[in-house]
């Protein structure tokens, strides 16, 4: 199983690590050249739902499509939550005839719902819990 961990780089500015070596930068608004969490939450439920679509669409456009998934959604700042997130997945449809591309749109829709992990934990919500380690001697 993959490990994820994050180390303090700064203030308000952390690494994100996989044991497969990939890394992220993470770190408040104010701080350039990063990503908040939200905006990391947000690019996981986009990236998600896009490749939850990607068999289904290149079934039908072919191998070389070309997709981009928009995600957007304001930060409740008194409750410290998103309430909504909205999703757009772009996709030239003009190869296809209107029942067709009708068609497919219910295909990737049914894939999302069913494959999206992020967006099925986001949808159900999930109990998330956390503790403190002291690692100190």
């Amino acid at each position: 199983m993959t490990q994820l961990w994050v180390e303090r780089t700064g203030v308000r500015r952390y690494t994100g690590y996989s044991s497969r070596g990939a890394e992220v930068l993470v770190g408040s608004e104010d701080v350039d050249g990063v990503f908040t969490p939200g905006e990391l939450l947000k690019i996981a439920l986009a990236a998600c739902s896009g490749m939850a679509s990607d068999q289904p669409l290149a079934r039908r456009l072919g191998d070389d499509y070309k997709a981009v998934v928009k995600v957007s959604g304001a930060a409740d700042r008194e409750q410290e939550r998103y309430p909504l997130l909205e999703e757009t997945l772009e996709v030239d449809l003009s190869g296809l005839t209107d029942a067709e591309a009708e068609r497919l749109r219910a295909v990737v829709n049914r894939a999302v719902d069913q494959v999206c992990t992020v967006g099925r934990t986001l949808k159900s919500g999930t109990q998330v819990s956390f503790a403190v380690a002291d690692v100190g001697v």
